[in-house]
């Protein structure tokens, strides 16, 4: 404890007997108190502004990183577009989202679309209002020069929450007629890419339910599902509570899971390998430095974020989804171990014993999550 906090606790304390020497000195010591904790304020105010040029220090030395490594390989790029190196082959995605809620969605989507190493065979929504859902990823689509991708909306449901972009999504393109859903889009695709494409569920499992009641066999063609979901450890915030509170909490009700236990346990039971992305590995928050300098960039992708957090109306937004993404990029950022889930009724995820369903990551690293993300969305253009 400062000095200064030990003082002004100890004349707070203190009891000042009437006509005493120290009920003259009184107002002398309640002047100093009131020094003294104008300093210990100034103090905490000083330690917070040097953590956020160290932040952003850190982003600018991540970025400087970037921009000599691609200096470094630039040779070699130049070869391969010209076809004298060997192309890397893209992973084939299908993003399954309940964009419009929370805003970490938007921060995934954006991170698939700057990532060259994934091909975007389209998108699909599930949960609530899945059709304005869809307006929503057209008109981002649109705007960051992508709207060649296809969108297809899920099977429509009841929703606990109303859709925080609503503004935004209204302003997006409607459906053409004809257009197929959203089963219908993945039965399309894993029929002409069977065994190749990883499916990236990144909300309630209504859609991928849906795919699983009409198309069991078919759905098993899938290379894998990387989803966000479940908590098994540890809850909401535990993995950044101060140590001085104590043991963090336990595993918590998760909102992908809860909202769709069926879907669950389905897709844990179907036979295709499922990579979990629970609250243990994702409490990431864009804290205020990354956030000036995304929204300050003034790129199509930027500018879409950036309307998208301000219609999303809160502060600090976290970042689960977009680990996900992460993942099939940087594996290593959040590595797996294999474990058996089980959802119960109330759709907490449980171990149990038995073969693995499931691969799991526990522990993330969260300087390279950030250093990937933010060196991805300010690359954009």
């Amino acid at each position: 404890m400062s000095f200064q906090k030990r003082l002004v606790r100890t004349v707070g304390s203190a009891k000042i007997a009437p006509g005493s020497s120290s009920e003259i000195a009184y107002p002398l010591l309640s002047d100093w108190r009131g020094f003294a904790k104008r300093a210990h304020d100034e103090e905490r105010v000083l330690a917070r502004n040097v953590n956020r040029w160290r932040r952003l220090l850190h982003v600018v030395v991540v970025l400087a990183a970037g921009l000599m490594a691609l200096a470094a390989e630039g040779p070699a790029l130049v070869a391969q577009a010209a076809g004298r190196g060997a192309p890397q082959a893209q992973q084939q995605i299908i993003i399954d989202t309940d964009i419009g809620d929370d805003i970490d969605d938007a921060f995934a989507v954006a991170l698939a679309l700057e990532s060259p190493e994934l091909q975007i065979l389209g998108f699909t929504t599930t949960y609530g209002d899945t059709a304005l859902r869809a307006r929503l990823l057209r008109r981002m689509l649109a705007e960051t020069g992508h709207g060649e991708i296809p969108v297809a909306a899920g099977p429509a449901t009841q929703s606990k929450t109303r859709l925080t972009q609503m503004r935004y999504a209204g302003r997006g393109p409607a459906p053409k007629p004809g257009e197929p859903d959203a089963v219908a889009f993945l039965s399309a695709q894993i029929r002409m890419h069977p065994g190749e494409i990883t499916l990236v569920a990144i909300g309630p499992l209504t859609t991928v339910e849906s795919m699983i009641d009409r198309e069991p066999a078919l759905f098993r063609q899938l290379k894998q599902v990387v989803m966000m979901g479940g908590s098994v450890d540890r809850g909401y915030g535990a993995p950044y509570a101060d140590p001085a509170d104590g043991p963090p909490p336990g595993p918590d009700i998760e909102w992908n899971i809860v909202n769709d236990i069926a879907g669950a346990r389905k897709l844990f039971a179907s036979g295709v390998p499922v990579i979990v992305m629970p609250l243990d590995a994702t409490q990431l928050p864009l804290e205020e430095i990354e956030r000036g300098l995304l929204f300050a960039h003034g790129s199509p992708l930027t500018d879409a974020l950036t309307l998208l957090y301000h219609e999303w109306g809160q502060q600090t937004p976290t970042l689960f989804d977009a680990m996900t993404v992460t993942y099939l990029l940087q594996p290593q950022i959040c590595p797996v171990v294999p474990i058996r889930l089980s959802v119960d009724d109330k759709g907490y995820t449980r171990r149990e014993a038995g073969a693995p369903n499931a691969e799991v990551c526990l522990h993330s690293d969260r300087s390279g999550f950030f250093d990937l993300l933010m060196s991805r969305l300010l690359a954009s253009k």
